[in-house]
């Protein structure tokens, strides 16, 4: 799997990190007796024997490890209260922020790049990519999310204790933003106003607006208000609110899911009924939606929500959960086929390029689950190539496809692999008339940007098709997807 994603040119691979697959006793409500939660030598040895394994083949293969922290936790390290229903016990109702912060300073110290197992030759390679808590405005991840009909938001102070936690659990065992990327966020795209209970989700800004101690008019929240909320009651406490969370103001850069789900990269969605719409006549937008249309907005509720305690913190923008459901094998609402997904998947990524503030793009899931639910990977599970699977190897975006004759046409695109390559990288740039069948290339772009873009001009003779060819150091050539072009 590894040497697969070294292939398709990734940097990192991000790894959830389920705090109860780690833990002893994860299914009891009473902790282990004598467990000293932030020694990674008093967890089982097997419960690390995945991560360490992940850990150790990325290093040997060049690439960098991205480990995220998040529920759920053992039950052991829940709170109390918890519905007994079809969806509990659940190890993400009300976690332990003292708890967590154990397991994170044991993860830490695990993955320091110093700390060497029992019956190891060598210490473990370093981790220095982290994020804290998956979707912590969605249910499943975290809960309850709100109660009194839904008017008081819990997930955003239950989140905020539990990053604080696990910021000071990483810094404790060496990882800090000096050394390491420290993330937080990890948000849904969207969510609800109504019904959200226990299981349901916040909607993004909302959820954001809450966790930074504001209201809907960005006023600091005061008295019964905020302290349900977990947050200062009174302006002396909000003056200190920056200092006590230091996660908030400090963090590496925000991490954010943006899934369109079906629909083109430019254009925002918004709620209808427990789903979401899109109208491309309108292009509506829910002002408290995160999708990927609305990527600026999200940039500018950052900046103001930082502004209101003094900061001029700009936050990078990480996109680390992003694809298209592709059918087959999907065949729920808002799965596309895979060529059209791989023209939405190579735009995204033109546009985040465009953005000086969004520092990634993201391919969940190399391979497609058996089940074929939530299904954007980029091999179907038997192994067998989706078109997405070239678009992410060697994207290719024109922003116009129509010109006159003379006039060139922007070509964008990239050689993912090439900072893995031994000889430079160069991309010719293809064409294939219309009335022929055979390709040749008209440009070879030297790729020099270290994440393998290029970005460049190109007069084609006549209407035809465009696409990227590579070749590898094994001499082996790669193609990307075609676009058609229209001279006119």
């Amino acid at each position: 799997m590894l040497s697969a994603a070294r292939a398709l040119g990734v940097s990192i691979v991000k790894v959830t990190v389920h705090w109860n697959q780690v833990a002893p006793n994860p299914r009891s409500f009473r902790a282990p007796r004598h467990f000293n939660a932030a020694g990674p030598g008093a967890y089982p040895a097997s419960s690390w024997r995945f991560l360490d394994s992940v850990v150790e083949q990325a290093h040997a293969d060049g690439l960098h490890v991205g480990f995220m922290l998040t529920s759920p936790a053992p039950l052991w390290a829940t709170g109390g209260g918890m519905p007994h229903t079809s969806n509990c016990p659940c190890g993400q109702w009300k976690p332990s922020p003292r708890a967590f912060n154990a397991f994170a300073t044991a993860v830490g110290r695990r993955y320091s790049g110093s700390y060497t197992p029992a019956g190891a030759a060598s210490p473990l390679p370093r981790v220095s990519w982290w994020s804290i808590w998956n979707e912590p405005n969605y249910g499943p991840d975290l809960a309850p999310q709100a109660t009194d009909h839904d008017r008081l938001e819990l997930s955003p102070g239950t989140y905020r204790a539990l990053l604080g936690a696990g910021w000071r659990g990483l810094g404790s065992s060496g990882h800090t933003i000096h050394r390491d990327t420290i993330l937080f966020g990890e948000t849904a795209p969207r969510g609800l106003d109504h019904p959200i209970g226990n299981f349901s989700g916040i909607k993004p800004l909302r959820f954001l607006r809450v966790l930074y101690c504001v209201d809907g008019r960005y006023r600091p929240l005061r008295g019964r208000s905020a302290s349900l909320r977990g947050c200062p009651s009174t302006s002396t406490g909000s003056r200190s609110f920056r200092a006590h969370n230091p996660a908030l103001f400090d963090a590496s850069g925000f991490a954010d899911h943006p899934y369109a789900q079906g629909t083109p990269p430019n254009l925002p969605t918004y709620g209808c009924g427990k789903t979401f719409c899109v109208n491309r006549r309108t292009r509506r937008s829910d002002p408290a939606y995160a999708d990927f249309a609305v990527i600026p907005r999200l940039q500018r509720t950052l900046d103001r929500l930082v502004s209101i305690y003094g900061s001029h913190r700009r936050f990078p923008i990480w996109n680390t959960e992003f694809g298209y459901w592709t059918k087959p094998p999907n065949r729920a609402r808002g799965a596309i086929s895979p060529t059209t997904a791989a023209y939405y998947m190579n735009w995204a990524e033109y546009l985040s390029y465009r953005n000086p503030r969004i520092a990634s793009y993201a391919q969940y899931m190399l391979v497609d689950p058996q089940d074929g639910k939530f299904a954007q990977g980029l091999e179907f599970s038997n192994g067998r190539r989706l078109a997405t699977f070239a678009a992410f190897q060697l994207p290719l975006y024109l922003p116009a496809t129509s010109t006159r004759a003379g006039s060139p046409l922007t070509v964008w695109g990239a050689v993912r692999p090439a900072p893995y390559q031994l000889t430079p990288a160069v991309a010719q740039i293809q064409f294939r008339p219309r009335t022929r069948p055979t390709w040749a290339t008209v440009d070879a772009v030297p790729v020099t940007n270290p994440r393998g873009y290029f970005d460049t001009r190109v007069a084609f003779p006549s209407s035809g098709s465009v696409r990227i060819a590579w070749t590898a150091d094994d001499g082996s050539t790669q193609f990307s997807r075609t676009q058609s072009v229209t001279v006119r």
